[in-house]
């Protein structure tokens, strides 16, 4: 596991950075980049398949794309609020991998 990474997107749930930007991401991996990804939530109240379910199609996505690092902070689904634990434990992320760019996941914007 990498300790840090140049690019690291956040999304509320596993699949959610993929989709968003699964393209994108494998562009930068191909050139080299290391990239991370960090979900909020493990997507508990999807109707979208089972938490494991999720976690294991995460993982082999993470595989395919070349990821460098994945995480999930394990925030409760549909409770992303926006508090002082969990602005925290992000900002702590940011800060254990030191990414050059922060993506919300949804695209991806590099002057």
């Amino acid at each position: 596991m990498c300790t840090n990474v140049s690019i690291l997107a956040f999304g509320a749930h596993p699949d959610d950075v993929e989709v968003g930007m699964g393209g994108t991401i494998a562009k930068h991996v191909a050139a080299g980049v290391k990239l991370g990804i960090c979900d909020l939530t493990a997507a508990e109240l999807s109707s979208n398949g089972t938490v494991e379910l999720r976690k294991q199609e995460a993982a082999e996505a993470g595989k395919v794309l070349g990821l460098s690092y994945r995480s999930n902070l394990g925030f409760p689904d549909r409770g992303l609020e926006g508090t002082t634990v969990q602005i925290g434990a992000i900002t702590a992320e940011i800060r254990r991998l030191k990414p050059k760019v922060v993506s919300r996941g949804k695209q991806l914007i590099i002057d």
